[in-house]
């Protein structure tokens, strides 16, 4: 997985700022605990920290092309290319020689054979910098589907860069400053593609190659999603999609260290793990792969099911389990595991921003450390709600003829959107001017298809609308916090292939039997137990102990001895937080985003002050 950072300065000698950059290059030690790298010249500096997964002992990092400073292209790269071993044969053949076995000298190689062409030609997850000694060029290249991250900060003779945002705010230059449009993406909901919240920081945007030089920069979009005409029948879009899951999980299951999965016991998980289960049973393996679980203490005695969560998790996971062969592992959490300060701080410090879904987040962070444990890599079910259309907003009438992004319906059903405008912050922040104008946006890149019915055509919107934002948050979310524990997260849902062929399947198609992701149930239907193939749509799990919220709104209620919350909600706002009573908000079956609100203000607290930003108006 790993992390890079780097300094472009064209005007500057920067052979005697070393310690500059090994202070950025370890703020990225939990992406790569196993080795570090910092390469310097006059005008370029790459740092890298690497969790070593393809071989082991070959694939350091900055990596040159003869393996020495030989005044020809050098790479820092993080993330993982599952076609490498086709594009070196294809290399080869083009008279290239390789030192190593590692997917990184075939990404070197392949940028020296095509140029920036060669990201057309990657399959997989990956950010990248490449500098050019020739010709005084660096490259930053991100994934098509921006699993990911990869930031920079442009100054004045040159660019800072990294793999996260405390790589660059590292650098005596770069400031933690947030203004209003920054405020507006921490609070809308939106996650628009190339920001990155800090002021005069940007996201490379996923699909993207950024080319820096003496001149200044330009920006080429190498991928984007484009519509066409479906042309197969239902049961050939079944194999297909059938055949395309086997090839991803086959090919993301590679590694030199252990694999495991993340089973929640949905649908998407299920598959992925009973895939991969299949794969080691083809392969002969001896070993069984494991598939990690979470769950709450005395869960089943809480649960209360409502309109989002139906049933809790653990009964169908180990279902799975059974039917598939895998080694079915629970990590079992209790109030304190989520409320633990230190726990809170290193998640806020993975992610850089008070971007906060509350104890889901806390509790995802010690998932990954149980996982850390056992295995190195894991596989994970992100995007197939996005892909093949599984949230309830797809389904709901007045979402899908809605004005605006359709997750802001469940957001105003679960009580989020009227907490946020009863406190004030709402309207305090102008959010309902600036949620239009994002929406205006993406809706202008939605690609078109001559023909198409208005229904259908508004379900592609839908649909663009999820890959392009939404997504954005749940993809980031699992890299950051994964990687504060130095586990890799593969996600097989957001191979190319598959996102454009399902994309370009008619809504008609996808909800064949009149069920949210009938297309996945049915391609994953020889794979997995009834009672999965049955289940409907569940979250990742939220704990429902009224506990919790008690110690939540002690949070809350600390707020108004003084915090630079009160500068967006004033005191009388979060006095009718605390006077709401627990119980309209302290299960699942309350106003639960009412309580993503306080935790949201709690965790914007403490960024400001950890990250001692500024926040200009």
């Amino acid at each position: 997985m790993c992390g890079l950072a780097g300094w472009v300065a064209y005007d500057h000698d920067l052979t005697v700022r070393g310690e500059t950059a090994s202070d950025m290059t370890e703020t990225l030690a939990c992406r790569g605990p196993d080795d570090r790298g910092v390469w310097i010249s006059p005008h370029a500096i790459l740092g890298h920290r690497r969790l070593s997964i393809i071989d082991l002992e070959g694939g350091r990092q900055p990596m040159h092309v003869t393996g020495a400073d030989d005044g020809l292209p050098v790479v820092v790269y993080t993330g993982e290319v599952y076609n490498y071993r086709e594009l070196k044969d294809e290399l080869a053949g083009l008279g290239h020689t390789f030192r190593t076995s590692s997917d990184t000298e075939v990404v070197l190689h392949a940028y020296l054979e095509w140029g920036e062409e060669f990201a057309e030609r990657l399959n997989g997850m990956y950010a990248l910098a490449v500098w050019d000694p020739r010709t005084e060029e660096l490259l930053l290249v991100r994934d098509r589907m921006g699993v990911k991250p990869l930031f920079y900060y442009p100054t004045p003779d040159g660019v800072l860069f990294g793999s996260e945002a405390k790589a660059i705010l590292a650098h005596p230059d770069a400031e933690a400053v947030v203004d209003a449009e920054g405020l507006a993406e921490i609070f809308a909901i939106i996650n628009t593609p190339g920001h990155a919240i800090f002021k005069g920081m940007h996201e490379v945007v996923p699909g993207t190659v950024v080319r820096f030089h003496r001149g200044g920069s330009t920006t080429r979009v190498y991928w984007q999603l484009e519509a066409g005409p479906h042309t197969d029948d239902l049961d050939t879009t079944v194999a297909r999609v059938r055949e395309l899951l086997e090839d991803i999980v086959e090919r993301q299951l590679v590694a030199d260290v252990k694999v495991g999965t993340l089973l929640s016991g949905g649908l998407d998980s299920s598959a992925i793990t009973a895939l991969a289960a299949k794969v080691f049973r083809d392969q002969g393996k001896e070993e069984r792969i494991k598939a990690f679980s979470i769950d709450f203490k005395n869960n089943e005695e809480n649960f209360r099911g409502n309109g989002i969560w139906q049933d809790p998790d653990t009964p169908y996971a180990i279902d799975v389990a059974r039917r598939s062969g895998a080694e079915h592992v629970v990590v079992e959490l209790e109030n304190h595991h989520v409320l633990d300060e230190d726990v809170r701080m290193r998640v806020l410090r993975a992610q850089d921003l008070p971007i906060s879904t509350g104890d889901m987040e806390h509790s995802l962070y010690h998932l990954c450390k149980a996982l850390k444990e056992q295995v190195t890599v894991a596989l994970s079910g992100e995007t197939a709600d996005e892909l093949f259309g599984g949230y309830n907003w797809f389904f709901d009438k007045e979402a899908v003829e809605g004005d605006t992004f359709p997750w802001y319906d469940a957001w105003r059903r679960l009580g989020g959107l009227d907490t946020m405008k009863e406190i004030g912050l709402w309207d305090r922040l102008g959010l309902d001017e600036y949620v239009a104008k994002r929406y205006a946006e993406a809706l202008a890149e939605v690609p078109r298809l001559e023909g198409e019915s208005a229904h259908e055509a508004r379900m592609r919107e839908l649909s663009y609308l999820n890959i392009s934002r939404w997504e954005n948050f749940l993809l980031d979310r699992k890299d950051r916090i994964s990687m504060a524990a130095s586990l890799e997260v593969r996600v097989p849902f957001t191979d190319h292939r598959l996102v454009e062929y399902v994309f370009n399947v008619p809504w008609a198609m996808k909800t064949f039997d009149g069920r949210e992701k009938s297309l996945l149930r049915a391609a994953a239907s020889h794979v997995l137990p009834e009672s999965v193939l049955e289940r409907k749509k569940s979250p990742y799990p939220s704990t429902q102990d009224v506990e919790y919220v008690r110690a939540l709104r002690g949070k809350v209620e600390a707020l108004l001895d003084g915090s630079p919350v009160l500068d967006l909600v004033p005191a009388e706002g979060i006095r009718k937080l605390l006077d709401k009573p627990v119980e309209s908000y302290a299960g699942l079956g309350g106003l639960w985003g009412m309580r993503a609100v306080m935790e949201r203000l709690v965790e914007f607290d403490a960024w400001v002050k950890e990250y001692d930003v500024r926040v200009e108006w």
